[in-house]
């Protein structure tokens, strides 16, 4: 839609945009794009603010008490959910946590004063499919390491008659093997949604202005308020969605590691 026509695309947003073409493997193109470019920043703002937190005073500044408390958040979440073993596994669910908290915070930047368009990869099922994956990933890598095919009494639940565990293992089974799915769907969809009613929002505050006072101050004002609103909604969803991704994460390694014996 033309930007001419008074219409606003919500969705012109989410799309992927080759930045460079990059070079063919297999027949196939491997181009660098805004999701990859807006990745690289997210890894780029990570690393520096992991760095300028690190620096080990004796008196801790604020930012070296923000990267702790952010790194003792996480360490406490594993240990209530894991056990003593959470501890291990640290390095990286914080990391996911992190990642997925600066990508969501970033792409929520209002940059577009100033020319840049932020990319929340966030809102795309592949980007959120791979986080999910490695999670899942790491739960398989985990159980069959340290339970070997007892790993598979995790679909067994204790004490079941052999009738009635015809039917729950196969459901127990397709439960688990959804998870990496249900964890990817619930990021990428709190995000999309989030973004599509900021641009509409963002989208009735231009058209106000362009039809003049008396209708621009009755809609563009009260769109402004509820915009403003949302975007705080927005800010904590972003932090919601990536302590939701690192507690589910957590949930499913303490299955792996203690399979029924937390139960």
């Amino acid at each position: 839609m033309s930007a001419g026509s008074g219409k606003i695309d919500p969705m012109h947003q989410f799309q992927v945009q080759t930045i460079w073409d990059g070079f063919q493997i297999g027949g196939q193109q491997i181009a660098f794009t805004n999701s990859a470019a807006w990745m690289c920043v997210t890894v780029v703002a990570l690393w520096l603010f992991m760095l300028g937190g690190l620096r080990r005073q004796v008196v801790p500044g604020r930012w070296q008490m923000l990267v702790e408390g952010f790194t003792g958040f996480i360490d406490s979440l594993l240990r209530q959910n894991i056990g003593k073993d959470g501890r291990a596994f640290l390095p990286y669910v914080f990391t996911l946590f992190m990642f997925i908290l600066f990508a969501n915070v970033l792409g929520l930047m209002p940059l577009g004063v100033v020319g840049v368009h932020p990319f929340t990869f966030t809102s795309h099922f592949t980007a959120t499919g791979v986080l999910a994956i490695a999670s899942f990933t790491i739960v398989l890598v985990v159980g069959f390491w340290r339970h070997g095919l007892r790993f598979f009494s995790l679909f067994v639940p204790k004490g079941t008659p052999i009738p009635v565990l015809l039917l729950v293992a196969p459901i127990e089974f397709v439960s688990f093997m959804v998870r990496p799915f249900s964890l990817a769907l619930r990021l990428f969809v709190a995000m999309t949604a989030g973004h599509i009613l900021l641009k509409v929002l963002a989208g009735f505050i231009i058209n106000a202005a362009n039809a003049g006072a008396g209708l621009g101050l009755l809609v563009g004002v009260p769109s402004f308020a509820l915009m403003l609103g949302v975007s705080a909604l927005e800010l904590l969803v972003a932090g919601v969605q990536a302590y939701v991704f690192a507690l589910l994460t957590s949930l499913y390694i303490n299955d792996a590691v203690h399979l029924h014996d937390h139960h």
